[in-house]
Order: structure tokens, then C-alpha cells, then sequence
């Protein structure tokens, strides 16, 4: 047994080495400063396989940008695998989550299939999911055409260290880059709420999110690349081998290799995606039929001068979305996968909204949320949004339509559904989608990057989903009965507490909705 001074020294020594990996972790990284010659945006590429479409699909009588919807996950993630082969020149991509899994393996392995023939592709990832991941990026990474950052690092990869990093270094760690955007040659591009993952592109065996992509061909397109050289450049936006040791170059060259075999097949996918350029222009070409041109704009967040800076005025995205709100004459359909409205955000709300003008919302319940915590802070709450006026709907996990929304059947029948989609209309006529979520993380901290689209036609289009959505196959309206207790009702059914979920389930939401954390979830 050891004597006391040696305990004494012992209990010393080791407070010191714990106040030394403390101290560690909560060292920043230090801003970076960027090579130019990677820092410039990607333009159109003249008389490209994109321009040329736009001159046949699109009409010189209209603007200049034409949108599809892209509502299932498949088409999206078909779409997304189509513009990789038809790249000739470029392709920036920008994402919040990119999955090590099927779906995100095979469109990394298109991506250096796409770098071998000579195209430039530029990888940005948030990185508050890239650990655990950082091989499969260190892959691309290390080939001469591609090149990987990571938007706002920890400096510690993994285990505890990194836990610590992330409370240590709070305020930093909270600024994420939640923006979504894929764009080819700088003229085609993809913006919305879908991350890059199976459970986004109906290709989970359980869990499948509901979800809304828009690509567009033409000019909004090159303002994506513009939302993603402001991130690419940011000094908060590290090269992927400051924070990651690469490979030896012969492992690289190999794992490379296999990554390309691995993909030139796509055996493990229910619907093959289009293999070689021939056969992902033939299918880009019958999408760009379906065009639809209207007036839009891309709004997005410029990423943090400080990121440690207070974080307490609304983001540019969140600007423009409360500029519609104030607009509106008779109804707004808010379709959010997480919906919080505090009290500032509710008085401001009672101030503009004008009378007779209805605010319908869908977002998950407590069954079909893929997080409890951010159910928490809706929850916390989810009465005064009602006792505001707005009607809210929440998502069943085994709702009916799913089905139509999610094209693995199987997985409808086997699993759960859960809403994903970010999306608002306005008066029938103007579409705002993108990234952010209807809830204050979105509002003050994230990075976020929106379409707003003014097309009464894409927009009735978005307003029938949510609608059908909205119906008792499908979702609970939660009312407040005369006492101002909470109702769910739904297809013959009503209940006075949480619906289709377990004790402990709703214990953890109750016990985590009395913590003022909304804003940080």
C-alpha cells in the first residue's frame, strides 16, 4: 500500500497531467491561411453539356434558371450520381454530414472516378461528424485533383479528449456549417435539406427521412459555388491533412483504387445509378425536361469572422425568411424537421402577422424524431406556439404516405419514417428551401444556405405534400383542449400525452424540456 506522501504525490501528479490534457483541449487551432491558388470560384464552363442543355430546355423569354423538385431520396441521390459522370471541369460539394456507408462510399468512390479523367473536385465537411470518418475522406484527399477541408475542427480526432475539446471549447464548437449544396462545372447544381447517407437517399433497411432537394440549372447555380467558396476560404476551414495524418502514398494509391472498383459496379443499390457519362447525360437530359423557370434567389450565411463571437442576431437566412413572413397576406406552410419558436420569435411573429392569415407547421413527433433532445426544445415550447395561433402537426412514424415519400417499400414496412425537409410556402406562390430548420439553432448559429423561388406552381406543388402530410393518416394535430392541456389526434384516435412512444422516452423529453438549451439544439 502506498504511503501517504506517495498518495499525496500521485493524487499531485495526476491532477496536473488531467489540468494538462484540459488545457489542451481547449487550444484552438489557429486560423488558417489558404493557398490562392485553390481559393478561386469555378465558373460556368462554356458550350459544357449543362450550357448546352440550358439553351435547348430553357427559354430565353424567362429567367434564366430552371428548377426541379427533387422529393424522393432516390431521384435525389440518382440525380446527385449523374452530375458526378457528367462533370467535365468541376465539382464543389458542400455538406453538413457525408456517411461512410453505401450510398456515401459510392459517391465518393464517383468522385475520384471523376478526378482520374481530370476534373477538379473540391470536398467541404462540417466537422462535427467527419470523426470516425476521416479515412475515407484522407482517400480522396490524397489524389492531386481533389481537395478535402473541414469546416470548424476540435482539435482532438476521438475518445475523450475530443468530448472534452467540444465542452471546453463551447461557444467555437457550437458555429456549424449546416449547408448543403453539390454543383457541377459552376452551371447545375443541387441545394436543400438532404446530407449525404442511406437514410437520405431511401436506401436504409430501417429508417428512412423525408426529405426535399431542388436542383437547379443555370446562374443560381453558380451562386451555390459562391456560398461555397465563402466556407472554402474561410480561415476556419482546414485542409484536411493539418488535422489528420495521411496515409503513406502507396496505401493511398491503393485504397484509392479499391474505393473506384468498389463503386464501378454499384451492386448494392435496389436501382443502379448511371454508369459513365452516356448514360447520366441520358438521365439528366429527361430531368431538364421537366424545368420549370422562375424568378429565385440564393440567400446563405457567410461563415464566422469570430466564431467564439456572441451569437444573439438572426442569421442572413433567417433575415430573409422573416422578411416573407411579413409579406404574407393569407397562409404560410412551414414543413420542419425541428420547429422552435421562442418568445422573441413568437412576439415578433404577433406584431406582423396580419389578420385572417393562417400558420399551419408539420414537424416530428416525439415517435418519429431521430433526436429526443431536439424534440425537447419544441417541446418546451410547443403550447405557446399554439396558444400564438400556429397549428401544428406532428409527423407519425408509421404514416401511410410513406410509401409515396420513401421508394424502399420495404423499409416502409419494416421501419419508421422521419421528416428531414426544410421548406415554407407562402400564399401558394413563393417556395423558401433549403437547409434551415425552422428552430433557433438555425435562426443564430448555423450556417445555412436557402433557395427562395417565386413559382406558384413549384410552390403549389410543395404546399399539396405538406398538406397530405398534415392529414390524420399521417400525422397528430396537437391541440390545446379547454383546461390548455395538450391533445394528439389522429385517424380515430386521440390521446393526452405523447403518441406511440414509451415511458422512458417521453421521461427524457419532459426532464430535458425544463433545461433552456433550445438554442443549442
Amino acid at each position: 500500500m502506498p504511503s501517504k506522501p506517495q498518495t499525496s504525490f500521485i493524487k499531485s501528479l495526476s491532477l496536473w497531467l488531467l489540468l494538462g490534457v484540459l488545457t489542451g483541449c481547449a487550444t484552438a487551432l489557429e486560423p488558417v491561411e489558404h493557398d490562392p491558388v485553390l481559393a478561386k470560384a469555378n465558373g460556368s464552363v462554356p458550350d459544357s453539356f449543362f450550357t448546352k442543355q440550358a439553351e435547348k430546355h430553357l427559354s430565353a423569354n424567362l429567367p434564366e434558371t430552371g428548377f426541379l423538385l427533387l422529393n424522393t431520396g432516390r431521384d435525389a441521390f440518382m440525380v446527385r450520381a449523374a452530375l458526378i459522370e457528367s462533370a467535365n471541369q468541376s465539382i464543389d460539394a458542400q455538406y453538413y454530414i457525408w456517411n461512410d456507408d453505401s450510398s456515401g462510399r459510392y459517391l465518393a468512390g464517383r468522385l475520384l472516378a471523376a478526378a482520374e479523367r481530370g476534373v477538379n473536385v473540391r470536398l467541404l465537411l462540417d466537422d462535427i461528424n467527419v470523426a470516425g470518418k476521416e479515412s475515407l475522406f484522407a482517400v480522396l484527399n490524397g489524389h492531386p485533383n481533389i481537395h478535402v477541408r473541414i469546416f470548424n475542427p476540435a482539435r482532438s480526432r476521438s475518445g475523450a479528449g475530443r468530448f472534452l475539446s467540444l465542452i471546453l471549447d463551447f461557444d467555437r464548437i457550437n458555429r456549424r456549417m449546416h449547408n448543403k449544396t453539390f454543383v457541377a462545372d459552376g452551371y447545375a447544381g443541387i441545394a436543400g435539406g438532404r446530407n449525404i447517407g442511406d437514410e437520405y437517399f431511401d436506401e436504409h433497411p430501417e429508417l428512412n427521412f423525408r426529405d426535399r432537394d431542388v436542383m437547379a440549372l443555370g446562374p443560381v447555380a453558380g451562386h451555390m459555388t459562391d456560398n461555397f467558396i465563402a466556407y472554402w476560404n474561410s480561415q476556419w476551414s482546414y485542409p484536411l491533412e493539418q488535422i489528420y495524418q495521411p496515409q503513406p502514398p502507396e496505401l493511398a494509391a491503393s485504397a484509392r483504387s479499391r474505393l473506384i472498383n468498389e463503386t464501378a459496379q454499384a451492386q448494392a443499390f435496389k436501382a443502379i445509378p448511371p454508369q459513365g457519362r452516356e448514360a447520366a447525360n441520358t438521365l439528366l437530359e429527361e430531368r431538364f425536361a421537366d424545368l420549370i423557370q422562375a424568378p429565385a434567389k440564393l440567400v446563405y450565411d457567410v461563415p464566422p469572422k469570430d466564431p467564439e463571437a456572441p451569437a444573439d442576431t438572426p442569421k442572413l437566412t433567417a433575415q430573409a425568411l422573416y422578411g416573407l413572413v411579413t409579406e404574407a397576406e393569407k397562409e404560410i406552410l412551414v414543413e420542419s424537421a425541428y420547429f422552435v419558436l421562442a418568445d422573441e420569435q413568437l412576439s415578433d411573429l404577433r406584431e406582423v402577422v396580419k389578420p385572417g392569415l393562417s400558420i399551419l407547421a408539420i414537424t416530428n413527433s416525439l415517435a418519429s424524431n431521430d433526436l429526443v433532445t431536439n424534440h425537447s426544445a419544441y417541446a418546451r415550447w410547443r403550447e405557446e406556439m399554439l396558444e400564438s395561433g400556429i397549428e401544428l402537426y406532428e409527423l407519425r412514424p408509421d404514416a401511410k404516405d410513406c410509401k409515396a415519400w420513401v421508394v424502399n417499400q420495404a423499409a416502409c414496412d419494416n421501419g419508421a419514417v422521419s421528416l428531414h425537409s426544410k421548406a415554407v410556402v407562402f400564399d401558394q406562390s413563393t417556395l423558401f428551401v433549403g437547409s434551415l430548420n425552422v428552430n433557433l439553432r438555425s435562426i443564430y448559429l448555423n450556417g445555412e444556405t436557402v433557395l427562395i423561388i417565386q413559382s406558384p406552381e413549384m410552390a403549389k406543388a410543395v404546399s399539396d405534400d405538406i398538406r397530405r402530410s398534415m392529414t390524420p393518416e399521417n400525422s397528430w394535430q396537437v391541440t390545446l383542449d379547454e383546461s390548455g392541456d395538450l391533445l394528439w389526434q389522429s385517424a380515430g384516435q386521440q390521446v393526452d400525452h405523447e403518441p406511440d412512444v414509451g415511458f422512458w422516452r417521453r421521461t427524457k423529453s419532459r426532464f430535458l424540456s425544463w433545461l433552456p438549451l433550445e438554442k443549442y439544439l
